[in-house]
């Protein structure tokens, strides 16, 4: 009332049309109404197309296979020092046999100090590492579940893969689990980082939504088999959500990697038992390759006599520096390891190497590391 008396008569007079307007806002005139009102009916709609049908069937297909990922750090109380269990991060994974293996990206889960798995029957099951991939960004996961709740994926092949044919990426983004979407191969060869600072390299490139929350998660192809497994996408913006590029390891290279982990829990590389002078020294040195070192006793490179960088009373007498593998010129770490990798260990090969101001061949057969 106070209020009432003190107030400017035009205020009033804008407060209580104010009210006048909300009243009949919420309140429709009662002249509108139709008691008669009914449901639309509906419109009968042909098949579906055929293109639709399959898209249908491939979700349907793969979607038991696919699973969520959710990675859990350890923090301690400053105040009351009890330890609480965080939820740091979510990605995808999917099932890669019915002995309740699971296939993720590394960095999914590379700093979780627990890992929960979430089948697409809503199901939880804690999850063990059995073995990682960092250089190659693929992990694989161990749960107890019963056979029958494991759905393993089909794998398919992606050495012949052709720019333009449809593909499909079902993952977890933004934490929305068994979301589909669709897209074609935009490029096929492309190279992109590891966390590791390794260069994956004949990655897929895919129009297909990627969204934070898909890595790790499968991409299939029309026939619903695995082909490359979701592990980064292009995101100007930073805020890391897609622009329509995005990036799958192929699954040539899953199916190479991933039983080594699963015998040895880890990669077994073809090596040569030797240390490189870091990428600097190079530089500053300007040498023409890849000096040598150290040579690891009993190592292959030991038996093929490759020598090591010595220290003499006036200096340094510099190793072999390594121009070539199998005559294919090599500068720098990276360029190494990919022709090595073209082998399998216990296979040999054949270095180029510059020994003082003489350039000859050796052969070297490679230890697994």
């Amino acid at each position: 009332m106070r209020f009432l008396r003190s107030a400017n008569p035009l205020t009033l007079l804008l407060v209580f049309a104010g009210l006048y307007l909300l009243y009949h806002t919420l309140h429709p005139d009662p002249g509108l109404l139709d008691r008669h009102a009914e449901p639309r009916p509906v419109v009968p709609r042909s098949d579906l197309g055929a293109d639709e049908q399959n898209t249908i069937n491939v979700f349907k297909a793969a979607s038991p296979s696919v699973v969520f990922i959710t990675s859990i750090e350890l923090r301690r109380n400053l105040f009351s020092l009890n330890v609480h269990e965080i939820p740091k991060g979510t990605g995808s994974g999917f099932v890669w046999d019915n002995k309740g293996r699971i296939v993720t990206n590394y960095h999914v889960i590379s700093d979780a100090n627990r890992i929960v798995v979430t089948l697409a029957d809503r199901s939880n099951w804690k999850a063990a590492l059995v073995g990682a991939a960092p250089d190659c960004d693929l992990a694989v996961l161990q749960i107890a579940a019963p056979a029958d709740k494991l759905h393993p994926i089909m794998v398919g092949e992606s050495t012949n893969l052709q720019v333009g044919q449809k593909v499909f990426a079902i993952g977890n983004p933004f934490g929305l689990d068994q979301t589909l979407t669709t897209g074609v191969v935009s490029a096929l060869g492309r190279e992109i980082s590891s966390d590791t600072g390794r260069t994956i390299r004949n990655v897929i490139q895919t129009d297909a939504a990627i969204n934070p929350g898909n890595s790790g998660g499968p991409l299939i192809d029309s026939a619903g088999r695995l082909i490359g497994v979701n592990t980064a996408i292009y995101s100007p913006s930073g805020i890391g959500a897609s622009v329509g590029v995005g990036f799958a390891v192929p699954v040539h290279e899953v199916n190479r990697v991933v039983p080594q982990l699963i015998r040895h829990g880890k990669l077994l590389r073809p090596g040569l038992g030797l240390n490189l002078a870091p990428p600097q020294i190079q530089r500053e040195l300007d040498l023409p390759g890849l000096l040598i070192l150290s040579v690891e006793p009993g190592s292959s490179a030991a038996q093929a006599d490759l020598r090591g960088t010595r220290e003499v009373r006036d200096g340094l007498i510099l190793g072999d520096i390594i121009l070539a593998v199998d005559k294919v010129p090599v500068q720098d770490w990276n360029q190494l390891r990919d022709e090595m990798e073209k082998h399998e260990a216990g296979e040999s090969v054949t270095l180029t190497i510059l020994r003082g101001d003489k350039q000859i061949d050796v052969a070297v057969m490679l230890d697994a590391m």
